[in-house]
């Protein structure tokens, strides 16, 4: 099954970075519908902080909120986005800690590294480093990073305690976890999370917000906290199965409300 997930989620980004990389606007994602500026999740995520960067930087948006706008970030800080995509939220992350901090973006599709590649030399920005690798085994050494960040991606993994484990490993003491993702309020039901399609658009893998911070616990964060920022009603919820080929008529009530986007906020114990 694992393996089943992560081929799907490589070919549907992948996909999707050779659309934009035609100038075309990316048809999949994060529950993203006909695109990703259109789609229930994906919308009106960012503003004015994005101008100045490559137009295919925010064709390639696939995420559920804005972690650069909620994470404090500051000058000098290494910071590392964990499924970094087209690059956007590495480009703003750059802007924010400045030539003395230092950005890495990390992704395990081919085709989105040479798009968020091309987009650093677009911007001309000389901080940021994309790296090839998986989230589950991160490719930096321990006590490394200042501040993580991640745009609905921890929630396409399906081992997320390897995660969370990793991602407490590369932080610096005191250092800051700092993501958007979907997550759930209430039950779902089976058939749901067993489709893979949906799990690839951060339905059916969307953990439970008591689990998220069990999880969180666990791999040792404290300071753990969920700050809703969207809660998806009946209707965005037929616009992710819509998309996923299943009839919206057998969409169960208890949909309505049952996920939301989150920030999720953890820190690394100092000592």
């Amino acid at each position: 099954m694992e393996t089943t997930i992560k081929e799907a989620v490589r070919e549907r980004y992948a996909e999707a970075a050779r659309e934009v990389s035609k100038q075309e606007k990316a048809s999949c994602g994060c529950g993203c519908g006909p695109s990703a500026k259109t789609g229930p999740v994906t919308s009106n995520l960012y503003g004015e902080e994005t101008q100045g960067l490559p137009e295919t930087a925010m064709l390639a948006s696939l995420g559920c909120g804005n972690p650069t706008l909620l994470a404090q970030l500051n000058p000098g800080e290494t910071v590392l986005d964990l499924g970094s995509g087209g690059g956007i939220d590495v480009l703003l992350s750059a802007r924010r800690v400045g030539p003395t901090g230092k950005v890495y973006g990390l992704d395990m599709t081919d085709e989105m590294l040479a798009l968020a590649n091309e987009n650093r030399r677009k911007a001309g920005v000389e901080n940021v480093e994309f790296l090839r690798g998986e989230i589950e085994n991160i490719p930096l050494p321990d006590n490394s990073v200042d501040v993580i960040i991640s745009n609905c991606v921890i929630n396409l993994s399906a081992d997320k305690p390897r995660v969370l484990r990793e991602a407490f490993r590369v932080l610096k003491p005191g250092g800051c976890f700092a993501v958007s993702d979907v997550v759930r309020r209430a039950h779902i039901p089976e058939a749901m999370a067993r489709s893979v399609e949906l799990w690839v658009g951060c339905i059916a893998g969307a953990l439970h917000v008591d689990e998220y911070t069990g999880l969180l616990a666990e791999a040792g964060f404290e300071g753990i906290g969920i700050e809703p920022t969207r809660v998806y009603r009946i209707d965005d919820a037929k616009a992710f199965l819509v998309d996923a080929g299943i009839d919206p008529g057998s969409i169960p009530a208890e949909v309505d409300g049952a996920f939301m986007s989150g920030f999720v906020r953890a820190r690394k114990p100092v000592a």
